[in-house]
């Protein structure tokens, strides 16, 4: 099965034809996608302008997109390579017990559903790497009120989620669900009552 790289090589490769660069870039989906596979497709598309449907799209637009999934997976590569190194000196201090970091680094280990959006249609607007970058700096920073991609405070408790996590915070500005280890207890607690409130309205 080829990599992320070689899938790359053969969407960039012009002597190719464009339905199997296309064909090679929605394959390096499945080795990395950070808003899951649907709506990371839809965020590349918007950002390089073709619709996500479109069989023969451009060929500069299809290396546009890959060119920002290739820069989000370096910042992510870099990420888990950190990550790896502090795990190992925290075990060799004996520091045992994962936080709430290691708990959320476990479920996007690789790369897919790093910061998974509720809807395929609803995405930050913002470049990948420059949200990878966001959130990484959130969840090693103190807990906050607002979502870490879009600073808004607009954010929503759902329990019908279609994959991990089933259930959590979603930003109802950029659409991401909002790992539950950078909110405070009140901002949880806050969008667990938009979730309800409409429930009891109709009492």
């Amino acid at each position: 099965m080829a990599g992320f790289r070689a899938l790359a090589r053969e969407a960039r490769n012009p002597g190719n034809t464009i339905a199997l660069r296309r064909t090679s870039l929605r394959k390096c989906l499945e080795r990395f996608a950070p808003y899951g596979h649907r709506a990371t497709w839809h965020h590349l598309c918007a950002q390089a302008g073709f619709a996500p449907d479109d069989r023969s799209p451009d060929p500069a637009r299809l290396v546009r997109a890959l060119a920002e999934l290739e820069e989000a997976r370096e910042v992510w590569l870099a990420y888990e390579a950190e990550f790896a190194g502090r795990r190992r000196r925290e075990k060799h201090d004996g520091i045992r017990q994962p936080g709430a970091v290691d708990e959320w680094h476990r479920n996007t280990w690789g790369g897919c559903d790093i910061v998974p959006c509720a809807t395929p249609s609803l995405a930050p607007r913002a470049r990948l790497a420059d949200v990878l970058r966001r959130v990484i700096t959130a969840m090693e920073s103190a807990p906050g009120d607002h979502c870490p991609v879009c600073a808004q405070d607009r954010i929503e408790w759902h329990t019908d989620l279609e994959r991990y996590p089933l259930e959590g915070p979603v930003c109802a500005d950029c659409g991401i669900v909002v790992p539950v280890a950078v909110l405070t207890p009140a901002a949880l607690s806050a969008a667990r009552r938009y979730a309800f409130e409409p429930r009891y309205a109709a009492v």
